[in-house]
């Protein structure tokens, strides 16, 4: 009987079809040190962002036949060095892409009409303030006929450009890898399989950073690397820019952030990750134009189903075989 761990959990009907077809699934949490004793006792593991599986961990765990990633990106997992040991590495790359795309123009449209202020001080001082308030939070932006910087053009990246295209925006994407992408908006309030084609081709990073009114990141970053936003180039971007990032802690660095939203370089920041999670850096999280999130980018309903449901089918297909 095949076991198996979903250690960041599954959605119920993934769940449900692992079981019909069976499979035994596994979903209490084991705490990241103790999964180097335990999960030899398993022949395939389910995880999302908070799980790692590192060389260590492949090397004490020769049952393992399969890792499954929810989600888009892999830097948790030694990829190469767990084929190298003969076990499959699976993900889901368009389940959770709408709903991230979706938390990045939430967090821009919050920072945008000055919400993440409002809700903040509201409650403790709304009817003292509350003319103060209105008059700072006036001073927001419209988003449409603004350039949205889209650093990453894989799958969420594309989704974040078809949303903005759908506002009016204008959008730079930078990609070493795309040149050019043919996207197919969507647009069900037009009528049955109504879509618009929209060809977006490339630029240079430096122009997308040049340039941009708002920059959102989506590209792969591996633990310990060197920050991919810092001083230097926060400097080289428009005053007053926001950024937004969804994808992975340490790709903007924390400290340059908070220095460049003191100094109005930065207008504004979303974040749903962070440095260290839960975050370490207080006084960021204490800044007035900072919107936040605690890593939720691909954790809506509609994505944990297909997420789950896209593990089951892939899973399933690979033990059968």
């Amino acid at each position: 009987m095949i076991k198996i761990l979903a250690n960041d959990g599954i959605d119920a009907n993934g769940k449900k079809m692992l079981e019909e077809a069976g499979f035994i699934v596994d979903t209490n949490k084991i705490p990241q040190e103790k999964l180097i004793s335990e999960l030899n006792n398993f022949d395939a593991i389910l995880i999302r962002s908070a799980t790692k599986i590192r060389k260590e961990l492949i090397d004490a765990s020769p049952n393992l036949k399969l890792i499954g990633r929810g989600g888009v990106g892999m830097d948790n997992i030694d990829i190469e060095y767990a084929k190298k040991k003969g076990i499959k590495v699976i993900n889901t790359p368009a389940s959770s892409s709408i709903s991230v795309a979706e938390l990045v123009f939430a967090h821009l449209f919050s920072c945008a009409r000055f919400i993440q202020i409002s809700n903040r001080a509201m409650p403790v001082e709304g009817n003292t303030k509350f003319n103060s308030l209105k008059k700072d939070a006036s001073n927001g932006l419209e988003i449409q006929g603004k350039t949205m910087g889209v650093y990453g053009f894989g799958r969420i990246g594309q989704e974040v450009a078809k949303i903005a295209v759908g506002l009016g925006m204008n959008v730079l994407a930078f990609d070493p890898y795309v040149s050019q992408v043919d996207l197919s908006l969507n647009l069900p309030a037009l009528g049955n399989n109504s879509r618009i084609k929209v060809t977006i081709k490339t630029v240079s990073e430096e122009k997308v950073v040049a340039e941009s009114d708002f920059i959102t990141f989506h590209l792969p970053f591996n633990e310990g690397s060197k920050p991919i936003v810092d001083a230097p180039k926060i400097a080289k971007m428009k005053k007053g820019v926001g950024l937004i990032n969804c994808s992975r802690g340490g790709v903007i660095s924390e400290s340059d952030l908070l220095d460049a939203l003191n100094s109005g370089q930065v207008a504004f920041a979303g974040l749903d990750v962070f440095e260290k999670e839960p975050p370490e850096n207080t006084a960021i999280l204490k800044h007035q134009n900072l919107s936040m999130s605690p890593h939720i980018g691909g954790s809506t309903k509609e994505a944990q189903n297909r997420i789950g449901l896209e593990l089951a089918e892939k899973v399933i297909e690979y033990f059968r075989k």
